[in-house]
C-alpha cells in the first residue's frame, strides 16, 4: 500500500515536461534573479529579469524595485523600494549563464529598510578589516511536511527517542537526504562556500556549515545559502523551517552555531586573545541575546533551557568541549593553543549580520552594555 506522503501539489507536477523547456537557448540573454529579505526579517523573496548580456560582476547588474507594501516593508501609498545587488552567485536552478543576486532593500529616501541589517554590518566589517575576522556559521533546520508536521514523522504519533538520528544512516533513522544532497550541490554549483552538511540530533533535522568567511562575506553566503534551500524544498515539496524549537518536549532545538576568530587569534598564543574575547563576551550576555534572533529573545527563550546541549539562556558559560556551554572552546583549539572559539548561542533563525556584527563589536571595537555606537558618525 503505498504511503501518501504531505508534500506540495507542484511538486507533484511532471519535472521531465519542464526539463523540456529548461534546454532552450537563450540566445545571448541572461536571466537574473534578485533575492532579498522580507519585512518579517526571516523571510527571502525573489523576482527575475532579462538582462542583455552575462553581468561579469556585480556592478553590471542594475538597480531595481519592487512593491515593499506586499513584503510587509512599506505602505500601500509610498510602496516603492529600491533593490541594489551586492552578492553574485551562479544559478544552479536555471543554470549557466543566468544569475542569483543578494540584495540589500533601500526604501523610498535610499535609507535601509529596518530588515536591511547588512547595511551597520558592512560599516563595521570595514572598520575591523585589518583584524580579519573569520566566521563559520552552522546552520541548523527542520523539514516539514506541507501539513506542518515534522517530514518522515507518523502522522499521529511520534518516532523514537533521539540517539540513532544524529549523523544517522538507514531509512529508519534519517528523512529527507535528498533534499539534503540536492541543496549541497546547488550550493557549490553557485559558489556559496558551503563546507559541510549533517544529520542533527532530532529525526527530520539538518544542518549545514558555511565558511569560512571574513567579514561581510558570512552574511551573504549564508543568506543565499538559505534562499537556495528554500527553493530546493519548494521542487521536493516539503518545508524547512528554521525555527529554533519546532518541536516541544524532549526534542533538540535548532541553532546556528558561530564560530569566529580574528587573526591574532589564529596565531601561535592565539589563546590568550580567545580568552580576552570571552571575558568581554561574559560582560554583555544581555545584548547578545537580543540580537541573536529577530525577537529579541523571545524565540532563544524556547531552546536555551540548559537542556538539550544548551547553555540558560539567563547565565553565561564558557568552556573546552563543553556543548553546554555559551561559549565552546574546541578541544583541539585548547590543546594547540590558537585558533577559534564557537559561539552556540545564536537561533537557528538568527540574521547572520546582526550575529557577525555583534561579535564584533564587543571583541575588536570593545563596546560594552546594551547600546551600540554609530562609526557613522565620527
Amino acid at each position: 500500500r503505498a504511503v501518501a506522503m504531505s508534500v506540495s501539489h507542484s511538486s507533484r507536477l511532471n519535472k521531465l515536461v519542464r526539463e523540456q523547456y529548461m534546454r532552450l537557448p537563450q540566445d545571448g540573454t541572461v536571466q537574473v534573479t534578485y533575492v532579498w529579505i522580507d519585512g518579517s526579517g526571516e523571510g527571502v523573496r525573489c523576482k527575475s529579469r532579462t538582462l542583455e548580456k552575462e553581468p561579469k560582476s556585480i556592478e553590471d547588474v542594475p538597480e531595481w524595485n519592487f512593491d515593499g507594501s506586499s513584503t510587509a516593508q512599506a505602505e500601500g501609498s509610498n510602496s516603492d523600494m529600491f533593490l541594489v545587488p551586492v552578492c553574485m552567485f551562479r544559478d544552479p536552478f536555471c543554470l549557466d549563464p543566468n544569475k542569483l543576486v543578494l540584495c540589500e532593500v533601500l526604501k523610498y529616501n535610499r535609507k535601509p529598510a529596518e530588515t536591511n541589517l547588512r547595511h551597520t554590518c558592512k560599516k563595521v566589517m570595514d572598520l575591523v578589516k585589518d583584524s580579519h575576522p573569520w566566521f563559520g556559521m552552522e546552520q541548523e533546520y527542520t523539514l516539514l511536511g506541507i501539513n506542518g508536521h515534522p517530514y518522515g514523522w507518523p502522522d499521529n504519533g511520534f518516532p523514537g527517542p533521539q540517539g540513532p538520528y544524529y549523523c544517522g544512516v538507514g531509512a529508519d533513522k534519517v528523512y529527507g537526504r535528498d533534499i539534503v544532497e540536492s541543496h549541497y550541490k546547488a550550493c557549490l554549483y553557485a559558489g556559496v562556500k558551503i563546507c559541510g552538511t549533517n544529520a542533527e540530533v532530532m529525526p527530520s533535522q539538518w544542518e549545514f556549515q558555511v565558511g569560512a568567511c571574513e567579514g561581510i562575506e558570512m552574511g551573504d553566503h549564508l543568506w543565499m545559502a538559505r534562499f537556495i534551500l528554500h527553493r530546493v524544498c519548494e521542487d521536493f515539496g516539503v518545508v524547512a523551517t528554521l525555527d529554533p524549537k519546532p518541536m516541544t518536549g524532549n526534542w533538540n532545538g535548532a541553532g546556528c552555531h558561530t564560530n569566529y576568530s580574528t587573526e591574532e587569534m589564529r596565531r601561535e598564543g592565539g589563546l590568550k586573545h580567545i580568552e580576552a574575547a570571552i571575558e568581554k563576551l561574559s560582560k554583555r550576555h544581555h545584548y547578545h541575546i537580543c540580537v541573536y534572533d529577530p525577537r529579541g529573545g523571545r524565540d532563544n527563550s524556547r531552546r536555551l533551557t540548559g537542556h538539550h546541549e544548551t547553555s540558560s539562556i539567563f547565565e553565561f558559560s564558557a568552556g573546552v568541549a563543553n556543548r553546554g556551554a555559551s561559549i565552546r572552546i574546541p578541544r583541539q583549539v585548547g590543546q594547540d593553543g590558537y585558533g577559534y572559539f564557537e559561539d552556540r548561542r545564536p537561533a537557528a533563525n538568527c540574521d547572520p549580520y546582526a550575529v557577525t556584527e555583534a561579535i564584533v563589536r564587543t571583541t575588536v571595537l570593545d563596546e560594552t552594555g546594551v547600546e551600540t555606537k554609530d562609526y557613522a558618525d565620527h
